[in-house]
Order: C-alpha cells, then sequence, then structure tokens
C-alpha cells in the first residue's frame, strides 16, 4: 500500500473496518468501504448550506488492519494511529465499523484539548455501561470511557439499561433524549450554549430513525430526523470549533444503498461545519 499524501490536506479520512467489539449482528466492518464508495455519488455542492465540499482537500488513509487479539488491544492499536495521523492532517474524520473505535479517537483529543473539549455523541443508545460481556472497551461501553476524560453531551438516545439511567442522574452530564426533543429544535441553543470552546462528534448511525439509515447493527425505532440531527451539527460547527468527528456502526444491506449514501452526505456535511462554516475560528 502507498503511504497517504498528507501534502495540503485539511482533514485526514481514517476507515477503520473492525466490528469484533459489537454484541447483536455484525457486518459494520463493512461500512467504510461502502460509504467510500457512496460518497463518490454524492453532490458536492450542499445548497442548503451554501458550501461546496469541492473546495475541501481531504487525505483518504489506508484501512486499518484488525487487531484479532481483542477490542482493548484494537483500541491501543488504533489510538497510536490515531495521534500521528491527528499530528499530520489536524481534522480527523474516523469512519467505522462499530463504535468502540471511537474511545481511540476520544483519548488524544482529551489529552490535547484537556478540559476544553466536548464529546457530543448522536447515539440511540447511551454506550454508558462500564462493562459488557465481559470488556471495558464493547460498543457500549464507548460513552463510560468518554466521560472519563472529557465531558460529554448524549443527543437521540432512546434505549437506556436501568444502570446507564441511574449513571445520567448522578452523574447530570446533559441529555437529549429521542423523545423529548422529537418535532422541535427548541434544545439545540441549550446543547450549543453549554459546549466548551472544543467539540468532538460521535455519531453513531443508529442515532437517526431507521427510515433515514436501516442499515445499522443495532436498530432502534424512534431515532431523530435527518435534518434534526443537521440543524444540531450546523449550530455546533457555526458558533464552537469541531475539531475531530467520526461516522460509525453503517451495516450496509444488500440490495440497497439508502443507508451508506446517508452516511455519505453525513460525512460532508461534519466537514462542512467543521472546516467550513466558521474558517476563521
Amino acid at each position: 500500500m502507498t503511504a497517504p499524501d498528507f501534502s495540503g490536506a485539511q482533514a485526514a479520512v481514517l476507515p477503520v473496518p473492525y466490528d469484533a467489539a459489537t454484541s447483536y449482528i455484525s457486518g459494520t466492518r463493512e461500512g467504510p468501504r461502502a460509504i467510500l464508495a457512496a460518497s463518490a455519488q454524492v453532490e458536492l455542492f450542499d445548497a442548503e448550506w451554501s458550501l461546496d465540499y469541492e473546495k475541501l482537500r481531504l487525505a483518504t488513509l489506508n484501512e486499518v488492519e484488525q487487531d484479532v487479539r481483542g477490542p482493548e488491544a484494537m483500541v491501543k492499536k488504533l489510538e497510536n494511529i490515531y495521534t500521528a495521523t491527528m499530528k499530520k492532517a489536524g481534522f480527523v474524520l474516523m469512519l467505522g465499523g462499530d463504535h468502540s473505535l471511537s474511545t481511540a479517537a476520544i483519548r488524544p483529543m482529551a489529552n490535547k484539548y484537556k478540559r476544553s473539549l466536548t464529546v457530543v455523541q448522536f447515539d440511540a443508545h447511551t454506550d454508558l455501561r462500564d462493562e459488557w460481556q465481559g470488556s471495558p472497551f464493547s460498543h457500549a461501553c464507548v460513552m463510560r470511557r468518554a466521560v472519563e476524560v472529557a465531558p460529554i453531551v448524549q443527543i437521540g438516545v432512546r434505549n437506556i439499561s436501568r444502570g446507564e439511567w441511574g449513571f445520567i442522574k448522578k452523574s447530570k452530564h446533559p441529555v437529549y433524549p429521542a423523545w423529548a426533543i422529537e418535532g422541535n429544535n427548541g434544545w439545540i441553543e441549550e446543547m450549543v450554549e453549554n459546549l466548551t470552546e472544543h467539540v468532538y462528534i460521535t455519531f453513531d448511525l443508529d442515532g437517526l430513525d431507521p427510515s433515514v439509515v436501516p442499515g445499522v447493527g443495532t436498530p432502534e425505532p424512534g431515532g431523530m430526523s435527518w435534518r434534526q440531527a443537521c440543524a444540531a451539527i450546523h449550530a455546533i460547527g457555526s458558533r464552537r470549533k469541531i475539531v475531530g468527528a467520526d461516522v460509525m456502526e453503517l451495516r450496509p444491506l444488500p440490495s440497497s444503498v439508502q443507508s451508506e449514501f446517508a452516511a455519505a452526505k453525513l460525512c460532508f456535511r461534519l466537514l462542512g461545519a467543521a472546516l467550513m462554516l466558521n474558517q476563521g475560528k
């Protein structure tokens, strides 16, 4: 494989085809390649946001080979790769793969920005279990690991265990459940107002309603609409500095490209919000 060319790049796209930490339906390891293929079909002029994504200068990296020793070893390996990539490209958009991988990005981000970083999660699940199926690095634990190193905000969640609900009550971090924000965007102003200067966005695609993205590993009805999720991202990018992002848990479905196309368009929206909405920040 040829080494990626970072010259002139504003951001790196890091595909990580790994799903060994899933606990339901596998197949999200096929997600990164499907998103990259679908991205070639996305119209690069965004009339709604008045952005031209053709101006983005991106370096697409080689796929990260999995570490078969388990999720903890994989996260450690990926954390080293992510840290090196961050130093070369500045902004990294990671494509998963299962959500456990986000720990490998959040840790170096939190180390770089200290307490000025907030992790904003779009997801159907809170992922706040301390461990799941014997591992603290399961995809069901990623936000528990995140809250150990940075403040977090959770958006669109709607599947919460009793233990996780108790943790939320004790932690008192901001949570915007899908049932509380459906049909209104009034919460977005409050959400952004309470963010720190720098924001990392981790986007599990099951945060969106299955009518928008049916191809995920753990689908959950009653999710966010496309426009509501994008409105939140736009607001964050307009008033804060998005310093990194990931798009996780795409599981391509046979005879349908709906999910990967939506995921690819979401990637451009995240890049636009981070790099184009507020270029002076």
